[in-house]
């Protein structure tokens, strides 16, 4: 690990701590008690409910892209997912992906790689369409933006997005026609030792097995469907937590949050910026004229809710499974190498 890798972390905590304290400038202790303590519990049983939800509705859809390769029930696909992203909190960096395709190819007797490939189908799809609903939450909704630097970095991110999502599908397209094969890459195994070259191309190859669209119309429609579900779904999750302090916003604005929400986290992701959501969350709330407090509320509610969540079904998902983790990690190396 070099020396920037190991400082990173560390610059991230320091970053985050410090856009922490810049949305929370003024902030009430007390009274985010008093929200606290005067929340409808009620409500607040609707966010747990949105988030497997919405996880029910991902594993639905994972189904129909694994269906050309073997049919799996959606319960099993949704404790799989679930562990998955549990795996990825105990061990970041693409762990949880890894994981949660093989545990499908250990269980179903599937090809690891080609499972693999319908996770790329999974993201890809999702992708898009978030990338399409990015222009419809700019046109829905006014924000306080005097220099139009948001509205500018959403909008080159969507389309930045779209593009690199769409390249992506094609590249993967093509290399299930063999389109890239007999070119460049079988220039590169030629240079590699006999044994390696073929070990990859045989990887490919069974990757390129998993990326097939269902036969059936009413699947491929499916699958766009439950992409738009899925974040129509996340996007209730602060809708619920903000009703049950008493925060009421507009339909688009929440959709908004959503779109926003998604390019933190994604930055988040890649910059190592620990708490992303926290601060991203409450920023964006108070564009919307949200307090400081109710909105750490929201946001805390609803991160604290996905983690309990994850935590519950994922071990209970593991553990039913008989899985290990040193039996994962072990999967994950030689993933990676």
């Amino acid at each position: 690990m070099s020396r920037v890798q190991r400082w990173l972390p560390w610059l991230g905590a320091l970053i985050g701590l410090a856009g922490l304290g810049w949305v929370l400038r003024g902030f009430d202790l007390q009274r985010l008690r008093d929200i606290a303590a005067e929340a409808d519990l009620r409500l607040l049983a609707a966010v747990p409910a949105s988030v497997l939800a919405e996880q029910l509705v991902r594993a639905w859809k994972w189904r129909q892209l694994l269906h050309p390769l073997r049919a799996i029930g959606v319960l099993r696909l949704f404790g799989t997912i679930m562990a998955g992203y549990l795996l990825a909190i105990l061990v970041p960096l693409g762990f949880g992906t890894i994981a949660r395709s093989w545990l499908v190819a250990r269980r179903e007797a599937v090809p690891l790689p080609s499972v693999l490939a319908t996770v790329a189908l999974d993201r890809l799809t999702d992708g898009l369409v978030f990338a399409c609903l990015v222009p419809l939450a700019l046109l829905s909704v006014v924000i306080d933006d005097p220099t139009g630097s948001i509205r500018a970095g959403l909008i080159w991110g969507g389309a930045g997005s779209f593009v690199l999502f769409a390249l992506v599908l094609m590249a993967l397209v093509a290399s299930r026609h063999g389109i890239p094969y007999g070119g460049r890459v079988d220039r590169l195994l030629l240079r590699l030792p006999p044994r390696m070259a073929a070990s990859l191309r045989g990887i490919a190859t069974t990757f390129a097995l998993g990326i097939t669209w269902p036969a059936q119309p009413w699947r491929g429609a499916g699958i766009v469907g439950a992409s738009v579900a899925i974040k129509l779904l996340a996007a209730t999750h602060l809708l619920w937590a903000g009703l049950a302090i008493g925060v009421t916003l507009q339909p688009a604005q929440y959709l908004f949050l959503l779109v926003f929400l998604g390019f933190v986290a994604i930055l988040g992701h890649f910059l190592r910026f620990v708490g992303s959501f926290v601060v991203g969350g409450v920023f964006a709330l108070g564009l919307f004229g949200v307090r400081p407090e109710p909105a750490l509320a929201m946001v805390l509610l609803v991160e604290m809710v996905g983690i309990l969540c994850v935590a519950a079904v994922g071990a209970l998902a593991l553990w039913a499974q008989g899985v290990a983790l040193s039996e994962l990690r072990r999967e994950h190396e030689q993933a990676q190498a």
